[in-house]
């Protein structure tokens, strides 16, 4: 229903979105400004995905929110697990955990975000996203066009430094000789802080990073034997 630019613009504008939510959350819990995001830009892209898929699959649904709400628990609780899942056996890192909430799966989803999910489904399908479209409707094309392109370039620029980075944070984990994960994660930390800015952003962004590395420990301890 619509073009291209059009869907890329809702999924940058509903990532700047949760970008601004996470780092209001974080930052409340951890008592400090935290600026949360894995990705140096101010977005978190799992939100306009998630927002993306809900208007793809939910837009018919506009005028029951019952239903909203439970598609939207279904659809964003499985992008969150799943996001979790990949980006852990991708990068050997757990970038957040609710293991200490109240009825979690796995530590990667719990049911108070679930909640919160569907009551931003219901927001986002009912309210939010048809206001956006009426403003939108209203701008020259080329500038949509400009705008669009312009994003692009600095969203695609982005994900290659990003990825760069959090590459560069796997393999220096791996190689750290030490017998502790926890020294280890120290370890990867202050190298990291010490290397660019965009370093000591990723680090700073996720103060309570668990590191999957008892397999690189045991694996040390076994050869030390």
């Amino acid at each position: 229903m619509y073009d291209l630019k059009i869907w890329f613009l809702l999924f940058i504008f509903y990532s700047f979105v949760g970008w601004i939510i996470e780092i209001i959350n974080v930052s409340f819990m951890e008592k400090k400004l935290v600026n949360r995001g894995f990705l140096i830009g101010p977005y978190c892209p799992v939100y306009g995905i998630g927002a993306v898929l809900m208007l793809l699959i939910l837009n018919k649904y506009a005028k029951d929110p019952k239903v909203v709400f439970g598609m939207g628990i279904l659809i964003c609780g499985t992008l969150e697990y799943l996001t979790s899942y990949i980006m852990e056996r991708l990068f050997k890192a757990r970038w957040w955990d609710y293991s200490k909430n109240k009825f979690n799966l796995n530590g990667r989803i719990c049911l108070l975000n679930l909640i919160l999910f569907g009551l931003g489904g219901v927001i986002l399908i009912c309210f939010v996203n048809p206001t956006i479209l009426n403003i939108v409707k209203f701008w020259p094309q080329i500038v949509l066009n400009i705008i669009s392109l312009i994003i692009l370039i600095l969203f695609l620029s982005d994900i290659c430094i990003s990825f760069k980075i959090i590459f560069e944070f796997k393999n220096l984990a791996s190689s750290i000789r030490k017998d502790s994960t926890e020294e280890i994660k120290e370890r990867v930390k202050s190298i990291l802080k010490a290397k660019s800015i965009f370093s000591r952003r990723l680090i700073n962004s996720f103060p309570n990073l668990q590191l999957r590395l008892k397999q690189y420990t045991n694996k040390r301890k076994k050869i030390a034997k």
